[in-house]
């Protein structure tokens, strides 16, 4: 069961609010999410899943297709998402690539008092799967005091590609990634969650927040979304916010522009990307990988895809900086590391290192260059200003973490 709004909530909720989001102080509107990591289906599934992600998100907004959503089934963000009254609990990917909310992949949805079955067909097409089903209206539980009336929902009949445990997925990406998921209504837009909690009052802006906490374990609950604001207790220093991207098809998700330099050297030009929670790896464009595997003296182990260094370069790896904006947000050596307790995972020796940058497949140009995933975001905190078209990012106390 979920507790009742407390009083601190309604308390936060009549705060009158300008210019940047609000700064929630252990804040009673936030949702833990854990990482998930499954390798049931082979051990090249994680790069595998990410590029499969990279032609769906591409093709998906070429096309106009019936979705724009696409998932990494094999590694995930989940959280514990209440539908119904009383509500059943769900255990949702979190994703800012997509912006639909469904359930029913390994749960089955109940029905209550407050469901309301719309009729209406969706559907959605997935880098590694799919499902289709029908939309219902209920309420939506995000953890304390977070209440949606009359959140869309999918339900599914069908579905594919979702590993046993992962119900479906919690959409936080833009809301025109909702057009043409109600097949009979292909114009439509659906709100997204975030949306409605701002329309309805519960929360002050149209803003998400993420942390992630960098972990060598497959299962452990290291991160938190927080809805309306954000958590000073999650990072340090400033905040600083860059604009969405206008270059397409960046500029359909949570898009930016952002170069790429190794130490001193060059490796991708200003170019627009994404920022992604469900990609597993730094992705970048074909030519800038290049470049990256010439400046650490990787090689390429053609098992899994991955770049690996041997302990000499390991030593001398230099900083990764990605320049956001005016800012300059610096991967350690020990951040491009994948974390060495799961090389097993990956098919890699114990003793191996291998890094978390990969080729994304295309050159640079393609208007898609760069796709910052949770490898990138496990160090910083990072906000989705939804109302100011802007992402943010600050540092945080596992910036320079040397947990890999």
């Amino acid at each position: 069961m979920f507790p009742a709004t407390s009083l601190l909530t309604l308390l936060f909720l009549v705060l009158s609010i300008t210019g940047s989001p609000v700064e929630v102080r252990h804040s009673p509107i936030t949702l833990p999410i854990v990482r998930r990591l499954n390798f049931t289906s082979g051990i090249n599934n994680l790069l595998q899943h990410d590029k499969a992600r990279v032609v769906a998100l591409r093709d998906s907004i070429a096309r106009k297709s019936s979705s724009s959503s696409v998932v990494n089934a094999d590694v995930g963000y989940v959280a514990a998402v209440g539908i119904g009254s009383p509500p059943t609990t769900y255990n949702l990917i979190v994703d800012t690539g997509s912006s639909n909310t469904w359930v029913g992949a390994s749960t089955e949805y109940v029905v209550t008092g407050t469901s309301i079955n719309t009729g209406q067909p969706v559907d959605a097409d997935y880098g590694s799967g799919s499902f289709s089903g029908t939309e219902y209206l209920d309420t939506v539980t995000l953890g304390s005091g977070l209440t949606i009336t009359n959140q869309s929902i999918g339900v599914a009949s069908n579905c594919s590609g979702f590993n046993s445990g992962i119900d479906g997925i919690l959409g936080i990406g833009p809301v025109d990634l909702t057009e043409g998921t109600l097949t009979k209504l292909p114009s439509m837009t659906i709100s997204t969650v975030t949306d409605n909690l701002h329309k309805q009052g519960t929360i002050p802006q149209d803003v998400v927040s993420i942390f992630f906490e960098p972990s060598s374990s497959q299962t452990e609950t290291t991160g938190e979304l927080t809805f309306g604001g954000t958590d000073a207790t999650k990072y340090t220093g400033d905040i600083v916010y860059t604009s969405t991207t206008t270059t397409n098809p960046a500029s359909a998700y949570w898009g930016i522009d952002e170069s790429i330099t190794y130490g001193n050297t060059t490796i991708l030009n200003s170019t627009a990307g994404i920022v992604d929670t469900g990609t597993t790896f730094i992705l970048i464009a074909s030519d800038a990988f290049t470049n990256y595997q010439s400046a650490t003296g990787a090689t390429l182990d053609k098992a899994n895809g991955l770049l690996m260094v041997s302990s000499a370069n390991s030593s001398a790896l230099q900083n990764l900086d990605f320049h956001i904006g005016n800012e300059t947000y610096s991967l350690t050596p020990n951040a491009q590391i994948w974390p060495r307790p799961l090389n097993s995972n990956i098919g890699g020796g114990s003793n191996a290192i291998y890094l978390v940058v990969a080729n994304l497949g295309t050159p640079s140009g393609s208007g898609m260059d760069f796709i910052n995933g949770y490898t990138f975001l496990e160090r910083f905190y990072t906000v989705f200003d939804t109302a100011n078209s802007r992402v943010g990012f600050a540092k945080t106390s596992f910036t320079n973490a040397t947990t890999n």
